[in-house]
């Protein structure tokens, strides 16, 4: 059980090192709209500079497909930094369906003025989940050691110039309604 907590950190701390780019961080200032979490191979070379730098995103609903009494009120923060070309790279922090604390880190890309909207955008991310342990370990595809992989599409709404609202398909567990803000 030990080897299996130690194989764990090591690996999650792989994982945060890898998505955020640790090694290629840059601030100038100590200004946070000047660090960039996101790996430098991330960005797309020429690619339309981002209207904005950072999101953050908060969500107190998830609207489950099947119900369970076993189901918790899921919560979520996130933190989205935006680079060229409509990518992103983010860490989420969030109660699982189980009340588990978990955690998602991902890349994605953002396409923005869909079916004709300038207002509508959807974004996907790709990423690797932590949380689902003990007992829930199986209610979510290829999980070892509490880490799975997961792909998140989502449709949002843009509000005002810094808030939107999105929904967030959570495969065939439901919907996660959030709000961003950027920044």
């Amino acid at each position: 059980m030990f080897f299996q907590h130690k194989l764990r950190t090591l690996l999650l701390s792989l994982m945060f090192a890898g998505v955020w780019g640790a090694t290629s961080v840059q601030a100038a200032d100590s200004n946070l709209y000047d660090l960039q979490p996101c790996p430098d191979s991330l960005a797309v070379e020429g690619g339309a500079q981002p209207a904005k730098k950072w999101d953050l995103t908060l969500s107190p609903y998830t609207h489950h497909w099947h119900y369970s009494p076993e189901h918790k009120q899921v919560m979520l923060g996130a933190l989205d930094s935006h680079v060229s070309g409509g990518r992103f790279c983010g860490m989420a922090l969030f109660t699982n369906s189980f009340g588990q604390g978990s955690t998602y880190v991902y890349v994605g890309q953002q396409w923005d003025g869909i079916w004709g909207n300038p207002k509508l955008f959807t974004k996907v991310s790709a990423g690797l989940l932590y949380g689902y342990r003990g007992e829930y370990k199986d209610k979510i595809p290829f999980n070892q050691m509490g880490i799975a992989p997961a792909i998140i599409p989502s449709l949002g709404y843009t509000i005002t110039p810094n808030d939107s609202a999105q929904v967030f398909l959570l495969g065939n567990a439901g919907l996660l309604f959030a709000y961003a803000r950027n920044f």
